[in-house]
Parts: structure tokens; sequence; C-alpha cells
């Protein structure tokens, strides 16, 4: 199985993925910072967030400093056009890694040109090439197009869990 190193196109996955592709996938690091961040700053504005390009860059950069997270670069000519972010977890269960697809972006010009595809392919050989046993992500329930692509690539709605969130009080209310 390969294994997906930093700054190392992952060109195994082209075959597998897209025949005719000129989209390279790579493991981002600190030189593809700037770029990443103008990526990720359009990603957070795709889910409703104000611009704030300083503030998407210092929090990729404390990501890529901590190995807080995996980060994939889909470059399509040599131009940045979408990333996947991945955190990992464990499960207690299973007594084994999982990672957290948390973020994936592709930009709407790059589109159904088998960018989405590239990184999810990245982001499984890299968790597979480090022991996980799977890899989850959320999905709106009202995109429908994500759900789709996830499907397509063999990845499977959870039939067993809903998922809860809490957030805190903004008004000290328990």
């Amino acid at each position: 199985m390969s294994n997906v190193r930093p700054h190392e196109p992952a060109a195994f996955m082209l075959a597998k993925t897209h025949r005719m592709s000129n989209i390279t996938v790579l493991q981002a690091g600190p030189p593809e910072l700037k770029e990443l961040a103008v990526l990720f700053n359009q990603y957070r504005e795709f889910q409703g967030q104000p611009s704030n390009l300083l503030a998407a860059q210092e929090f990729l950069q404390a990501r890529l400093n901590s190995g807080d997270s995996a980060v994939f670069v889909a470059r399509e000519m040599r131009v940045p056009v979408g990333f996947a972010q991945l955190y990992p977890s464990y499960s207690s269960v299973s007594l084994a890694r999982v990672f957290v697809l948390n973020d994936l972006f592709v930009q709407e010009s790059s589109r159904r040109k088998g960018v989405a595809v590239q990184l999810l392919a990245a982001v499984e050989a890299y968790a597979w090439s480090r022991g996980a046993v799977r890899v989850t992500l959320n999905v709106a329930r009202n995109n429908e197009q994500g759900q789709a692509l996830y499907e397509a690539q063999g990845w499977s709605r959870d039939q067993r869990f809903y998922t809860y969130h809490r957030y805190p009080s903004t008004r000290g209310e328990v």
C-alpha cells in the first residue's frame, strides 16, 4: 500500500480515479500554506462564514505545525483547485485509529472533473496506510451532490447512529 508523504504527488491514484487527468494531489506542508489558505477561506465562505484570509492561514498553519491534521491539496495544471482536511481520532470500541474527514472543497470551476474523487482517494490511501479502520464524514442533508459523490465512491450512510452536538450557551444557560 502506498504511503503519501508530504510534497509527494499522489500519482498512484490517477489511474484509479480519472483516466485523462491534469490533476495532481499532494499532502500539503508549509510551502503550500498560502495557496491552501485561499482555498480554505473560500470553503469557509461557501459554508456561510465571513471572509478572513489571515485567520484561515493562521488556523491552517497551527494545524500543520502541530500535526493536528493532514491536509491534501489538488491542483489542476499546477493551479490549486481543491483540498481535503483529515483529523485523526480513535475508536475505543475498535481499539484502533479512525480519521474524520472534516473538510472537502473544490472550486466551482473545477467541479465534475474528478478532483473530489482524487482527494477522497488520497484521504483513503493516507488513512489506510496508517492503520485506520474507518474514515468518517458528515454531509449536509440537503447536499445531494455530496451524498451522491460519497456513495459513488463506496462510502455508506450510517444506519446505526445519530449525530448530536452540544454547544456552549452564550447566556450562561445549561
